[in-house]
């Protein structure tokens, strides 16, 4: 430490004292910070730049619409499971009735042969004055005792139905909690996503939150779809992809004539044309709010057709077409993991739900990279 005892120069000490303790805050600020160093670019006051905070919220709110669609498939699987709770036990209510009354009635049937049949049957005979109708007595008696067995053997097999069904009941109601709990969690990752870009949004200057908005409105129409795609550049031009996102799609394809589409497709397509302009709401299905795959699993249920709640399990509702033969009405699957769906529209275009705080809307088809096309 001697070494480091140096005399300084009038002046000195202050701007190395400054500048050590600015060093030791930087390095106190990068321990603590969240983000890595050097993982967004910032602006000379310190704040995030508009560009960056614009990918980190986009990227927040597609992994919200992942974690939806996850919540969207447990919920699925709870409200199945409660269905199959509820079944059970109602099975075993009345089965248990069942049950309380084959007792019952064995019961009241060895009550009486008790009653009836208590004296020794040589000194039945002995007694009787007519051995004619004591014989048939007898007779029936014995009927009586082998039925009577049949009915235990009833009985006992009602119990055994009993027991096996209320051990099924058990195993589902734990299934159905750990179900519950599921959707707890993805609904938990859901609302963090979704706050965390909220605060990314309002931290925003004025300026630089309006600039993120008309960014996040037009940022679909300014790319090469076929990139998006996962296709060859140019393989869709011509299609009328890449229009602007609040005009209304034409009836050509490709430049070519539509075919024609099912009456099905055609009010599927007609009841998602009357959800536009209505909000996203992460896991609803409509009326009156929709997630991506709440507004196709509704718009379908108009036209009385019911297919699969999630994007994923709508991937596989139809039969697969490609883009080039793609009607009004088919259902187009985006991203690698299937975690975002919208309805074809024509000229290029999709209605969907898009994220949260927007409104259900048209956009090009090749916002996002396509992975599958289905038709219903």
């Amino acid at each position: 430490m001697a070494s480091c005892r140096r005399v300084a120069k009038p002046g000195s000490g202050r701007a190395a004292v400054w500048t050590a303790a600015s060093a030791a805050a930087v390095a106190s600020a990068a321990a603590l910070s969240p983000v890595a160093a050097g993982a967004e670019p910032h602006d000379p006051a310190g704040r995030p730049a508009a560009r960056s905070a614009g990918d980190r919220i986009a990227t927040l709110y597609a992994q919200a619409e992942r974690a939806t669609e996850r919540y969207n498939a447990a919920k699925t699987r709870t409200q199945a499971l409660r269905r199959e709770v509820d079944r059970i036990q109602d099975r075993v209510a009345r089965g248990q009735g069942r049950a309380n009354r084959m007792r019952v009635a064995l019961g009241a049937l060895a009550g009486g042969q008790y009653r009836t049949g208590g004296i020794d049957p040589g000194l039945a005979l002995l007694l009787s004055g007519d051995p004619a109708q004591y014989l048939d007595r007898a007779a029936t008696l014995e009927r009586i005792t082998s039925r009577q067995a049949a009915q235990l053997r009833v009985v006992q097999s009602a119990q055994r139905t009993l027991r096996q069904e209320r051990a099924e009941a058990a195993a589902k109601l734990v299934k159905l909690e750990h179900s519950r709990r599921v959707v707890a969690r993805h609904k938990r990752a859901v609302q963090h996503r979704l706050a965390t870009a909220r605060r990314l949004v309002n931290a925003l200057p004025p300026r630089e939150r309006e600039t993120y908005g008309q960014h996040r409105a037009s940022r679909a129409g300014g790319r090469e779809p076929g990139a998006l795609a996962g296709l060859p550049p140019g393989t869709l031009s011509g299609s009328g992809i890449g229009t602007g996102a609040g005009e209304l799609p034409g009836g050509r394809i490709g430049g070519r004539h539509a075919a024609p589409f099912s009456g099905r497709a055609a009010a599927a397509f007609g009841a998602a044309r009357a959800a536009l302009g209505l909000p996203y709401a992460w896991g609803h299905a409509g009326p009156t709010a929709f997630d991506c795959s709440g507004l196709t699993q509704w718009a379908y249920a108009h036209a009385g057709v019911a297919i699969p709640r999630t994007s994923q399990a709508q991937a596989h509702a139809g039969q697969p077409v490609p883009l080039s033969q793609a009607r009004p009405g088919d259902l187009v699957v985006y991203r690698s993991d299937a975690s975002h769906v919208a309805m074809y529209a024509g000229n290029g275009q999709v209605i969907h739900a898009p994220y949260p705080g927007a409104r259900v809307r048209y956009d090009p088809v090749g916002m996002l990279p396509i992975s599958s096309i289905t038709r219903v």
